[in-house]
Formats: structure tokens, sequence, C-alpha cells
């Protein structure tokens, strides 16, 4: 018996949480279920992508993760199941998988073809899928090999000799801001020089091991343990601080090599 994750923009004030959760026991009982969170932003794909991103490997093999944001409001009626990395992923078709995987999973069925219309398609229709696979079902199964997924791109690393040019793919709920540059990245371009980070007009001369290793109320970037290069002010909210937002952009800069 498999485990279900739970990832919605359903919020912690209805009823809708519980609802998805009494089909899973009414179908499964024996199936455990553990909420990821339900306080993603109301059809953001970006902000689901990144909390499932940063989490799901974590889980066991084979786990299946629903995920009810946007269920509604995609571009086309159609809601998939997937696999990625030894996981599952059930979701509806809009652009979220191919930002998770970075591209196309490595397997995609189309769920519901045939089923009539539904006002809530997580509790009717992604949930029972979710159950089906968590209790050994194979995707080929569930429903026919999907032939065209809606698709979402990535926003990617401008790399020079000398400079790293990413975005703000996150806010957190401090208001840390965290970045697409990675640890790998500012590794292999910057070959053992040091950097700078900027953004706004403020400059970090040092990537320190975590938030506090700063002065109260001082901007300090640290890479977080997805090895993602993160801005924050230690007991500060940085976003508001320093005006920084969702896709503000920020560079890293090294020193030109001299021979």
């Amino acid at each position: 018996m498999g485990l279900i994750t739970f990832l919605s923009d359903f919020g912690y004030r209805d009823h809708y949480v519980a609802a998805v959760k009494a089909r899973i026991l009414q179908l499964a009982p024996a199936v455990p279920v553990l909420d990821i969170s339900h306080g993603i932003e109301p059809f953001n794909i970006a902000h689901a992508v990144h909390v499932l991103a940063s989490v799901y490997q974590d889980f066991p093999a084979g786990t299946v993760h629903l995920v009810g944001v946007n269920d509604l409001g995609a571009p086309r009626a159609a809601w998939l199941a997937a696999a990625f990395q030894g996981h599952y992923f059930v979701t509806a078709d809009n652009g979220l998988l191919p930002l998770l995987c970075d591209g196309r999973p490595e397997q995609v069925v189309v769920l519901g073809a045939g089923q009539a219309p539904t006002s809530s398609p997580t509790r009717d229709l992604l949930a029972p899928a979710a159950v089906r696979l968590a209790q050994g079902e194979l995707l080929p199964e569930l429903g026919a090999a999907a032939t065209d997924v809606y698709q979402l791109l990535n926003r990617q690393l401008r790399l020079q000799d000398h400079r790293i040019t990413g975005h703000v793919v996150h806010v957190d709920h401090y208001g840390n801001l965290i970045t697409n540059i990675t640890r790998t990245a500012v590794e292999v371009l910057g070959r053992s020089r040091p950097c700078t980070i900027h953004f706004a007009r403020e400059t970090v001369r040092d990537i320190l091991p975590h938030f506090q290793a700063a002065d109260p109320g001082e901007a300090v970037c640290i890479f977080n343990s997805q090895d993602q290069l993160c801005i924050g002010i230690n007991q500060g909210n940085a976003s508001e601080l320093l005006g920084l937002h969702f896709d503000s952009q920020v560079d890293v800069r090294f020193p030109a090599e001299t021979t």
C-alpha cells in the first residue's frame, strides 16, 4: 500500500480539503494521506511547483502526489497522471508537470476520458486516480497515453564569463527570496573566484551558512537545502524591505581572471 501526499490551493477556511480526504477515505481507508500544504496562492502554478519540487524526493519511491492547484482554471479541461523519478503525480493539465520535470515526465496518461463534467475534479477525478496508483495499479490502466501536454517553461539562467543572471522564483513565508541560481552554477562558473551578489541597490560579498550568521537587519545570502541561492534579511522580511518579488533579477558577478 502506497502513500498519497496532498498539495492544493484550497486554503484552510473551507471544506474543500476535507471533501477530498473523505473521498480517499471512502475508497481506501488504509491508504495514508499526508498534507504538504493547502496554502498555495490561488491558481499559482509557480508556487505549487516550487513547494512540490522542494520536498517530493524526500518521500519514499512510489509515493503518489495529488495536486489540486488551478484544477478548473487550466487552459483546457484535461487531467493527467504521470511518473517521474520513481514518483507518481496526478494533476490538471495546466503546465505544472513540464515545469516540475523541466520538460516532459517519463510517462503520462490522460484521466477521465468520457467522464461527465464535475465542479470538483480534484475530489471526483484526481483523488480516485491517486488511490488506484497507491493500491498498485499501473499508469496505463488509468488512461490512454497523453500525446500533447500543455507546456510552461522554466526561466533559464543567463551565463556569461563573469556573471550569472537569475531571477526570484519564490518568496517564502518569512519574505526570503529563493532564486533559480544554483550552487553548481556558482561553483562551475566561478572556478573558485570570489563573488558578489547584486539585487535591487544592494551588494552582498559573502554567501553565509545560514541567515542568522549575519547581524539582525542585515541582508544575507545563503544556499538552501535544495542548493538554491537565497536572499534574506536576518529577522526581517527581505521581499518587503528590498522591494523584490517573484521574477526580480539577481546577478552573481565574478572578477575577471588575470593571466
